[in-house]
C-alpha cells in the first residue's frame, strides 16, 4: 500500500448507532414468537415429508400432476405432507396431500413480491424470516422429497445434507424426482466434491433418484423398518440445536 494512501477509519455513530442496536434486538421476540407458534401448531403432524419444487411450475406441466400424485401417495400412507404453501410444485404438494388422509401443511414466507398462500392446506404457517421457515421444514421431516426447482429448492436440498453430514440432524431419506433433472447435480458432486476431498462419499449415500409415487413411499418406509420413525433422546435433543 503506498504510503500516502489513508486507511479509512469508522467510528462513532457510523458504525454504532445505539438506538439501532436496541431495536434489533427486539427481532429476538419476534423470532421467539415464530418459533413457539410453529411448534404448537406443528407438534402433533408426525410422521411427516417434505416436498420442494419450483413456485415457477404451471399446473399443466407434468411435474405439476407428478407432485398432486406422489403428495396424495404419502398422505394416504400416513404421512403428514409440508411444502412452502405456495404456487406451482408447492400448491400441487398440497393438493395431492389435501386428496388424502394425512394433513396438507404449507410454511408460507412473506416476500417483497407477496406469495400469496395457496387454498389446499388444512394448518398453513405464516413466517418473516426464512432461517426459522428452514428449520420446521427438517424438524418434523422424516424424509425430503425435492422435485425440480430453482434457488429456493437447491437451498433447501443443500441445508438437509449439511445438517446431515455434520450430524445437527439425524439420517433421513432425501429423494430427488427426475432423473434427467438431477443426474447432473450429483455427477458434479461427486466428481468435484467428493473426489476434490471436500466431502465423503457417504455422504451422498442418503440421496436417491425416484420417479414413481409407490417406489418413493416404499423407499421411505424401507429406511426406517428396522429404526422406527420416533426419535431417540439423542436425536430429539439435536433437533433443538438446528
Amino acid at each position: 500500500m503506498s504510503a500516502d494512501k489513508k486507511i479509512p477509519k469508522f467510528n462513532g455513530p457510523e458504525l454504532f448507532d445505539e438506538t439501532h442496536n436496541e431495536s434489533e434486538s427486539w427481532y429476538a421476540f419476534e423470532i421467539m414468537s415464530e418459533f413457539v407458534g410453529a411448534t404448537e401448531k406443528l407438534k402433533k403432524i408426525t410422521p411427516a415429508v417434505s416436498v420442494f419444487g419450483s413456485a415457477r411450475v404451471s399446473e399443466d406441466n407434468p411435474y405439476y400432476k407428478l407432485t398432486v400424485d406422489i403428495a396424495e401417495v404419502l398422505s394416504n400412507a400416513g404421512f403428514s405432507v409440508i411444502s412452502g404453501g405456495g404456487p406451482g410444485l408447492m400448491e400441487a404438494v398440497n393438493k395431492g396431500a389435501s386428496l388424502g388422509k394425512g394433513s396438507s401443511i404449507g410454511l408460507n414466507i412473506n416476500l417483497p413480491h407477496e406469495q400469496k398462500p395457496n387454498e389446499y392446506q388444512d394448518i398453513s404457517i405464516n413466517f418473516k424470516y426464512f432461517f426459522m421457515r428452514k428449520v420446521m421444514f427438517i424438524k418434523y421431516a422424516s424424509a425430503y422429497v425435492v422435485l425440480p426447482g430453482g434457488f429456493g429448492t437447491l437451498d433447501e436440498l443443500m441445508e438437509v445434507i449439511t445438517l446431515i453430514q455434520t450430524g445437527k440432524s439425524r439420517k433421513i431419506p432425501i429423494i430427488l424426482v427426475g432423473k434427467e433433472f438431477w443426474s447432473g447435480l450429483l455427477d458434479w458432486l461427486k466428481d468435484k466434491i467428493v473426489k476434490g476431498g471436500m466431502a465423503q462419499e457417504k455422504d451422498l449415500d442418503l440421496i436417491q433418484i425416484l420417479e414413481e409415487p409407490k417406489e418413493i413411499v416404499d423407499a421411505i418406509f424401507n429406511h426406517y423398518e428396522s429404526i422406527g420413525f420416533s426419535l431417540t433422546p439423542a436425536e430429539r435433543k439435536a433437533q433443538l440445536y438446528l
